[in-house]
């Protein structure tokens, strides 16, 4: 994982700021004469999917500003091994406080190069969410304590209770990744995900929760309306050197975008474009009127890896599932028994 962040940084530091310049950029080609989008790709980064209200209508930040983000980044990164260092220099553990998940050995972080954005999200164009339809679902997840909320939980980490697997989130129950889509969202780690072409058919293949998408380049009939899933219904077709994925049919399940609404009738269009050899431009435009007043388009840049990605062997009935359902029973037991939470060696 140390290796593969150290890549991206050193990638993402090399090429994101040059490739927009490479406009003349001609992609290889498969046998099929069609661009060549094959590989492993690396979707990590720091820009925030909202632009901060600071930055208005600014779209990139100026070289100022990118070597202030590149010194408070820097200084996050010092502050958290040197928390991590002060925990592992205790001879007994801090039992009071929440002892963490992951430190920033685990986080996938993407380098600065000489253009950056002040946000993924270019329409609007002040890089922000549209605001919510009247009526329009809200559920927050997190990692930490349950929320409140009801079920069905569209969320994907996180949890309202633990009396059953449906009061978790979906990543949790692994049913989707929490950075899988679509679309592409970047996340804290395991950003990867792997194109394979043939003549007539492209496979989207995700890292988290290896969900394989089959995406027919081919006039092929639609799914009937009744017909929902996971992932949705994708279809694609060239245009030009970039590769058109529209997605429907989603089964309402999972929220649109962010926090906001359910994706039932969610229209998601992705375009795939190589600009550079290490480089696709990923655009992606979801366009949900049950949610959002307006549409929504961000890009997201993705670097290729030099590796492979592996299964990540995330399945529903998980053994984290299981114990966390039975630590809860443990909990209620112990709670009858009137003996409080903590007490015990």
């Amino acid at each position: 994982m140390k290796s593969l962040k150290l890549l991206i940084l050193s990638a993402l530091t090399a090429f994101t700021g040059v490739a927009a310049a490479q406009t003349d950029y001609e992609a290889p080609r498969t046998e099929w004469g069609q661009p060549d989008l094959q590989g492993v790709w690396n979707f990590s980064s720091d820009v925030p999917m909202q632009r901060p209200e600071r930055y208005g209508s600014q779209e990139f930040l100026t070289q100022e500003e990118i070597q202030e983000r590149r010194d408070q980044i820097m200084a996050q990164r010092r502050a958290a091994d040197e928390a991590a260092a002060r925990i592992s220099a205790q001879d007994i553990p801090d039992q009071t406080t929440n002892p963490g998940g992951y430190n920033d050995f685990w986080f996938e972080t993407a380098g600065l190069g000489d253009v950056v954005r002040t946000s993924h999200i270019v329409y609007p164009e002040n890089g922000r969410q549209p605001a919510y339809v009247e009526g329009a679902q809200i559920q927050f997840g997190g990692l930490g304590p349950d929320v409140p909320g009801d079920r069905p939980v569209r969320y994907v980490v996180g949890g309202i209770a633990k009396d059953g697997p449906e009061d978790r989130g979906l990543s949790e129950r692994c049913i989707v990744g929490f950075n899988s889509g679509p679309p592409f969202v970047p996340s804290l780690y395991n950003n990867n995900m792997q194109i394979i072409q043939s003549k007539d058919t492209a496979v989207i293949m995700t890292e988290m929760i290896h969900d394989a998408r089959i995406v027919p380049l081919v006039d092929k009939p639609a799914l009937s309306d009744d017909i929902r899933l996971w992932s949705g219904d994708s279809r694609g077709y060239w245009d030009g050197d970039t590769l058109v994925v529209e997605t429907k049919n989603f089964n309402g399940s999972r929220q649109s975008f962010g926090a906001a609404g359910h994706n039932y009738n969610a229209v998601l269009e992705e375009r795939f474009t190589r600009v550079a050899y290490d480089q696709v431009d990923y655009q992606f435009t979801i366009n949900d009127p049950s949610t959002f007043t307006d549409r929504i388009t961000a890009i997201v840049p993705m670097i290729k890896m030099a590796g492979q990605i592996y299964e990540y062997a995330c399945h529903e009935g998980n053994y984290g599932m299981i114990n966390t359902l039975r630590g809860a029973r443990v909990e209620e037991r112990l709670v009858e028994e009137g003996v409080e939470i903590g007490e015990r060696d």
